[in-house]
């Protein structure tokens, strides 16, 4: 699964490959967004495809796309 996730005040993204479903992974971020709008500091905390911690502060996201995990092929059509 893509992800892509937007931070306030910076202007490259972070992109990476999730093993998780988009459901968990829309409720991993949504309960730091809880947790962040309830006065304590709410993390984001994500593991991508090769094992990596993706750690943000929740007060800190701009956006997250989560996306599909299907590949879509480009083509140009017939050149000749």
């Amino acid at each position: 699964m893509e992800v892509e996730i937007g931070i306030r005040d910076v202007a490259r993204t972070v992109n990476f490959e999730s093993n998780q479903t988009p459901e968990e992974l829309s409720a991993t971020i949504e309960q730091a967004l809880a947790a962040a709008g309830a006065g304590t500091q709410g993390i984001v905390n994500l593991t991508d495809a090769k094992g990596r911690h993706i750690v943000i502060p929740a007060a800190s996201l701009g956006y997250v796309i989560i996306g599909s995990d299907t590949t879509h092929p480009v083509g140009f059509g017939n050149l000749n």
